[in-house]
């Protein structure tokens, strides 16, 4: 439940932040304008999002007479789970990784690399598809779409605020003798809204990621199969770096594709795996 009720928090500091940049913008009519905005860009990603992001990563869909054993150990797991059969998808990659996608579990896709099946035995694979199939249980796929469009929505209307008062917006404010101060405070905003909001976008996938690593290990049966795929996944990502992975769709992978790269580990979008094994570890079923 804390996983749950923090996100709900951090959801809401992104919700306030749209809300302040629009008060900023255009007083109330700017709130509400700020606050259809984000509906717009939550619905375009809520519907397109998946067929976006596979055909980013050439995903190919397979079936049972393609890829039986995988098509199988998805199909026992969403029994297991008590989810839909989703579709199954294969990434062309040599880097080990996966993901799951869709707006809701009755239209939903689990992607696994090429490189993860090879990589990994059938334990540890059917560990990795019970924390994304956990992901489609818990509703991580809608919750992150949100966020991101969230976020996407506020680095926006930051970029317009500070390009409007850079040329002179505001003057409401000046003639009530607000002037400098209105616009630094304008200024501020605009340039710290957007850090902030990459920041809760962040901390809402390391919330979703442990809660998945939690569901997943119920689904398995088995918690052991997770943390040993985990540890391999982590050693793999760093050797064998995904060149084609977007800063955009890192949160959506079991292990951060971008790993390696100093700078972006300074805003991950996944929690230590240190401490996921270590979790995971900790468990008793």
């Amino acid at each position: 439940m804390g996983n749950r009720f923090r996100t709900t928090l951090l959801l809401a500091a992104l919700t306030v932040l749209i809300v302040g940049i629009g008060r900023l913008l255009g007083g109330p009519q700017g709130m509400a304008i700020a606050l259809v905005f984000a509906v717009v860009m939550n619905f375009g990603t809520y519907w397109f999002s998946d067929k976006i992001v596979l055909a980013m990563y050439r995903a190919q869909p397979v079936d049972e007479r393609e890829a039986p054993e995988l098509y199988n150990m998805v199909r026992e797991l969403a029994a297991s789970a008590g989810l839909p059969m989703p579709r199954v998808y294969i990434i062309p990659s040599e880097t080990p990784n996966a993901f799951a996608t869709g707006r809701n579990p009755e239209h939903a896709v689990v992607a696994v690399t090429e490189g993860l099946l090879r990589l990994l035995s059938a334990h540890e694979v059917r560990g990795v598809l019970a924390h994304e199939l956990a992901h489609i249980k818990n509703r991580d796929i809608l919750i992150g779409t949100i966020a991101a469009a969230m976020a996407g929505a506020v680095m926006f209307l930051a970029d317009m605020a500070r390009w409007t008062a850079i040329f002179g917006g505001f003057r409401g404010n000046d003639e009530e003798g607000e002037g400098a101060g209105g616009l630094f405070g304008t200024l501020v905003l605009a340039i710290v809204a957007p850090i902030a909001a990459m920041l809760i976008q962040m901390a809402i996938s390391r919330s979703r990621e442990y809660l998945a690593d939690e569901t997943g290990a119920r689904i398995a049966g088995h918690p052991e199969s997770l943390a040993s795929a985990l540890e391999k996944l982590a050693v793999a990502s760093e050797r064998i770096p995904m060149v084609e992975a977007k800063p955009a769709t890192a949160h959506m992978f079991i292990v951060n594709p971008l790993s390696g790269r100093s700078l972006v580990n300074l805003f991950s979008t996944h929690p230590p795996i240190e401490e996921r094994i270590r979790r995971l570890r900790s468990f008793a079923y």
